[in-house]
């Protein structure tokens, strides 16, 4: 137990730099007067830990101090963040280097929990991409990778659903999403997302960023999915369901449309009236068109009108006497 804690303790210092025993202390669920022996005991190790008096004072590593717990070099490490993601690892050239980080992690496992650790990799397996998607490996993501990792600006021709554009562009992160790589980057002050798959050349320049303190890229990732799932569906439409309709509604719509549907009880039919988030007329016709029979649009009237006229001009073009 002491030896995992002075291992935490070690891990703390090294990843947040200066650190109060009280912090130490609320972490490790312990005494201040245990946190004190530890530093001790560290100490006494060789670890060079030192302490700062003051207000802001607190325990810290000798600058440039660092451990290489099992060897690990700084490549496997980056990579473990994929652990079990051996696909998008590879597609960032981190396949070997992830392989050789497992492999040290494993050696490290007492005996007993190897088979466990075993067991956990041959019985799960993660497929990013959705059903009837196939997962994109675009030419230049291994070289993304690298600037984000190393700062360093770049230059891109990007091709956009309505133009191709040269940026210069800070890259801060890189995110997969569905089996698609998205860069988020600085261009200016305002933080972009593009799609690397659409980058059409690419330039990595030797000029450095620095990147903003409070730039985190999880938080910028889910609110931009909020706006853009907002901006996407600003108005709601009533519609009314047969049975097969309503047990069509989920897979036919995204989760952020199923999850703010709302649903009426069922009729002695067995019908069900449902309010939902919809696009624009032509989105929303559509995407109502594929139930088919099973659905009825009740409102707003400018979407009923709209999708009077769609089954018309089908029914025009699949007109048997049309045909010659």
């Amino acid at each position: 137990m002491r030896a995992s804690r002075l291992l935490s303790i070690l891990m703390t210092l090294q990843a947040r730099g200066r650190v109060t025993a009280q912090a130490l202390a609320d972490q490790c669920e312990v005494s201040l007067r245990t946190i004190y022996r530890d530093i001790d005991a560290l100490s006494a190790s060789g670890v060079p830990v030192y302490s700062d008096r003051g207000s802001t004072g607190g325990y810290r590593l000798l600058e440039g101090y660092r451990t290489r717990l099992n060897g690990l070099s700084l490549e496997e490490a980056r990579s473990l963040s994929f652990a079990g993601l051996a696909g998008p690892a590879a597609a960032l050239g981190l396949g070997s280097v992830m392989a050789a980080a497992q492999l040290k992690l494993t050696a490290a496992l007492p005996i007993d929990m190897r088979a466990a650790a075993e067991r956990t990799r041959v019985c799960f397996h993660l497929d990013a991409p959705g059903w009837f998607y196939e997962k994109e490996l675009p030419p230049y993501l291994q070289e993304i990778a690298v600037a984000v990792w190393n700062q360093l600006l770049i230059e891109i021709r990007y091709r956009s659903w309505k133009a191709e554009t040269s940026r210069t562009v800070a890259p801060l992160g890189l995110v997969l999403k569905s089996g698609a790589w998205y860069l988020v980057g600085l261009v200016g002050n305002s933080a972009r997302t593009y799609r690397i798959a659409r980058v059409r050349e690419l330039r990595v320049l030797d000029d450095t960023f620095e990147r903003p303190a409070d730039f985190n890229l999880e938080s910028y990732w889910t609110q931009s999915i909020e706006r853009l799932e907002n901006k996407l569906h600003p108005n709601r439409a009533t519609v009314r369901l047969s049975p097969i309709g309503f047990k069509m509604l989920e897979p036919l719509t995204s989760t952020f449309v199923s999850a703010l549907t709302e649903i009426g009880e069922a009729d002695a039919d067995g019908y069900r009236t449902v309010v939902m988030p919809v696009g624009s007329l032509w989105q929303a016709t559509s995407q109502l068109l594929r139930f088919g029979i099973d659905a009825e649009v009740l409102g707003p009237p400018e979407l009923r009108e709209k999708m009077r006229d769609a089954i018309r001009n089908l029914h025009d073009r699949y007109d048997n006497h049309r045909l010659s």
